[in-house]
């Protein structure tokens, strides 16, 4: 039966996680140099467009289609056939409002890639590219721990709000993605931010924009509605001062740049975690995601050379993983989902560690093979001369910013 407060929370959340990935744009958009700002913004903008379409033709019913072996949803429910306005069983909403929601978590978590190979893709074949990826990645990740039926489902992996089918995966394969495209020319250490208010404001909203989707995913509204709530600002919070401290004691100084960037750290550790455990907790996962964040931004990266350009591997791929396992550690019954390690349940650490390793294997190997296909089909790299004008002028014929007379 549809609960008209319940729908009209989710519409309200369903905006919120849309709103996410054009002010992504912005915050990638002012972390790039001058010259590639617009393709940035146009790579976002254009994800919110095709998967939003490839989502109702065929996204949806493979995500949470009727199960087929645990491994995929089937087709029944392309072009959404079958699919009306009473909602599915054990939901309160109508069933199109719940693809709309999903959808939006499908749209935003192909455009957090887009910061690892920035500056440096061809736009056609980073079209090309996108769709294989949530064809064959996202949609298949989301229906094996999301979906009735889905295997890691019915293991009983918790990810509330996406830690694992959204942060890993696209960590990961921002990850692969980078090295397999190659530094940009001139190196890992080229300047950057152009904009720093662009990624100020960026950030800021996509603080206010995870709200609705984290809490969101309770799907109603009810207490864990507001657990998931208060647990994200929480966890952002920690985040932000953890990064601080971590710039200040390190670096000798606090900067706006590693503050905007705890801020996204601490958001993705508590993204699987937010609707199953206690405020303390959010503390530990905001601040733990953050601080594993930091080591990798500031020292696994240069040590190892990958030109990951904004980062999306060490805040989104590793704070995920340990948001992922956190839940494991730190899920409260009483909040939601079943009890983790330190109430007395080992067997959710375990289940939580399989999904972790699943996402990441599964994301690497594929997108690897995605990679090579796109590549060899259509081309995956600008050339260098396009590289070095930029590619705002080169792959769009348009510029940021012009001189005035």
């Amino acid at each position: 039966m549809i609960n008209g407060a319940d729908t009209v929370w989710v519409i309200v959340a369903t905006a919120l996680v849309m709103i996410m990935t054009p002010t992504l744009a912005f915050f990638y958009g002012g972390l790039v140099r001058k010259k590639n700002v617009l393709s940035i913004m146009m790579q976002c903008m254009v994800i919110l467009a095709v998967i939003s379409i490839q989502w109702v033709l065929f996204g949806y019913s493979l995500a949470f289609g009727p199960d087929k072996g645990g491994l995929i949803g089937g087709l029944e429910w392309a072009f959404l056939h079958g699919v009306g306005l009473q909602p599915l069983e054990g939901q309160t909403i109508p069933h199109q409002l719940f693809v709309c929601f999903q959808m939006m978590f499908a749209v935003i978590t192909p455009a957090l890639m887009v910061g690892a190979f920035a500056e440096r893709i061809k736009f056609s074949g980073f079209l090309f590219f996108i769709v294989l990826w949530s064809t064959f990645i996202y949609d298949p990740m989301a229906h094996w721990v999301w979906a009735p039926g889905g295997w890691l489902y019915d293991k009983g992996v918790l990810d509330f709000a996406g830690g694992t089918v959204i942060h890993i995966t696209a960590g990961v394969s921002a990850l692969v993605m980078s090295i397999l495209i190659g530094k940009r020319n001139g190196g890992v250490s080229l300047p950057s931010p152009h904009n720093l208010p662009f990624a100020v404001l960026g950030a800021a909203f996509l603080w206010f924009g995870w709200f609705g989707f984290n809490a969101g995913s309770a799907l109603s509204v009810k207490g864990q509605t507001v657990s998931a709530f208060i647990n994200t600002n929480t966890a952002a919070a920690a985040a932000v001062l953890m990064w601080m401290i971590l710039d200040w004691f390190i670096h000798k100084t606090p900067t706006v740049l590693g503050v905007i960037t705890g801020a996204v750290a601490g958001l993705v550790a508590v993204t699987p975690a937010a609707g199953f455990v206690t405020p303390m907790a959010s503390i530990i996962i905001g601040g733990g995601g953050s601080a594993l964040g930091f080591v990798f931004v500031t020292y696994v990266k240069n040590k190892f050379g990958y030109d990951d350009t904004l980062d999306v591997f060490g805040v989104h791929g590793m704070a995920g993983i340990w948001g992922a396992l956190a839940t494991g550690l730190f899920a409260a019954k009483d909040i939601g989902g079943t009890d983790g390690l330190f109430y007395g349940n080992q067997s959710q650490l375990t289940v939580q560690a399989i999904s972790v390793v699943v996402a990441v294997l599964f994301s690497a190997v594929g997108t690897y093979i995605i990679y090579k296909i796109s590549d060899a089909l259509i081309g995956m790299r600008v050339e260098d001369r396009e590289e070095k004008i930029g590619l705002d002028l080169t792959q769009h014929h348009e510029a940021g910013y012009t001189l005035m007379d």
